[in-house]
């Protein structure tokens, strides 16, 4: 396999880097009209999209979103199945992540001003929030943290994550880390 090593040194460097790095506004077109179209096909069919696409992007074999379904136990058997020292890690990293999050929350407040009105401030939690992490080969449990963590410390009363698992492939650090921050539902897709 040949690399290409770029110098800034180089009297050619500004065009070759310009080159490596150009986008056509004709390719980004192209994908923004493949993209537009998957989201109609999921808009229009639902779930039956969501597993052909997953299937054809992340080559599964699923038949339904029951297949795309990780279970709480499954999470939680990832996690006890940790080595202790990167059980101890993944949970340090969570109570500073959620110790740092905990000290941007905001509270609700009002006050009634001379005329009697009513003024403040309500801070109210979303009901639910998606997060999206990596997956694959790829093993971003710091992703499930930084995401997961911020919403649960808010007060979100459900946490949903996907992460593609191409080929079906899992990675127990992400599962326990979405343990370990409360993720109640989570589906293996997302390569669409």
């Amino acid at each position: 396999m040949k690399t290409n090593r770029l110098n800034a040194n180089d009297a050619d460097f500004v065009p070759r880097l310009m080159a490596l790095t150009a986008w056509s506004e004709e390719r980004d077109e192209e994908v923004g009209e493949r993209v537009r179209g998957i989201l109609r096909d999921v808009a229009g069919r639902g779930d039956a999209a969501v597993v052909e696409y997953t299937n054809r992007f992340d080559r599964r074999d699923a038949t339904s979103m029951a297949d795309l379904t990780v279970e709480r136990a499954q999470l939680e058997a990832a996690l006890e199945r940790l080595p202790a020292e990167q059980r101890q890690a993944l949970e340090a990293a969570a109570e500073r992540v959620s110790d740092y999050h905990a000290r941007q929350k905001q509270d609700s407040w009002h006050y009634r001003d001379a005329h009697g009105t009513l003024l403040g401030q309500q801070v109210t939690p979303l009901d639910r929030a998606g997060i999206y992490v990596p997956g694959g080969k790829a093993a971003y449990p710091s992703s499930v943290l930084m995401n997961a963590l911020p919403a649960r410390v808010a007060g979100v009363a459900e946490i949903v994550m996907v992460s593609p698992a191409p080929d079906g492939e899992l990675n127990d650090m992400v599962l326990a880390a979405a343990a370990v921050a409360g993720v109640e539902r989570f589906f293996t897709l997302g390569g669409a």
